[in-house]
């Protein structure tokens, strides 16, 4: 049977979230996924949200009323997959307890704002990161407070050149867990879409979409 997602776009413009949004659509579609793209918040948590098998908010903020995001919560905990890159997963849906629980990780600053910085790969032994080697990257390093249950394919460093009490932290840049019976996958990677183009991570996100999926 086709696999079928669900990938939702809004919020801060700086992010180009209808850009991004569609190039995870080309990325799925090349796997034979028939992918849903929309701005619509709502169908996160239509009644029907559980025949996904993969769920990607491309969404900086935004709220979804109590009981759609109960029904959105137990599609993940039946098996839907939930994926995010960036401010996706990160600040989506800030003040809702049951979505940070499930996306496990919290955006709260990038010092520095636009600077280069290493991601280093620590497991090339998973298949999301196999054949790619460590690599500097210009954008926004994020910091970022996460589930401890996560388990980390990549991560960077903090110089503390912005931030000197923050000095030599590491934080992680990729990683992937649980909720229940569905898979998460998260990547900082892509504050905007044109970094979605840089071959590490668009391989990155491709693989961590399909690793997601149901």
């Amino acid at each position: 049977m086709t696999k079928k997602a669900l990938v939702v776009w809004g919020g801060m413009e700086l992010h180009t979230p209808e850009r991004g949004a569609h190039v995870v659509r080309q990325l799925l579609e090349e796997e034979g996924f028939a992918v849903t793209v929309t701005p619509d918040y709502d169908t996160l948590g239509a009644d029907d949200v559980g025949a996904n098998d993969l769920i990607v908010p491309v969404i900086t903020d935004g709220t979804l009323a109590p009981e759609k995001m109960n029904n959105l919560i137990a599609a993940i905990r039946a098996g839907t997959g939930l994926a995010g890159y960036h401010m996706g997963l990160a600040t989506t849906f800030r003040a809702s307890v049951p979505f940070r629980y499930a996306a496990s990780v919290y955006w709260v600053q990038h010092p520095g704002n636009i600077m280069t910085y290493k991601v280093d790969v620590t497991r090339s032994d998973h298949p999301i990161m196999a054949g790619i080697e460590s690599f500097e990257h210009t954008s926004e390093q994020y910091y970022l407070n996460y589930d401890p249950a996560v388990d980390v394919l990549a991560t960077t460093t903090f110089s503390g050149e912005h931030h000197p009490w923050r000095k030599d932290v590491v934080m992680p840049v990729v990683f992937i867990t649980t909720h229940d019976k569905g898979r998460v996958f998260y990547s900082s990677l892509g504050h905007t879409a044109d970094e979605l183009e840089i071959p590490q991570i668009r391989t990155i996100l491709k693989r961590g979409l399909l690793w997601a999926a149901r």
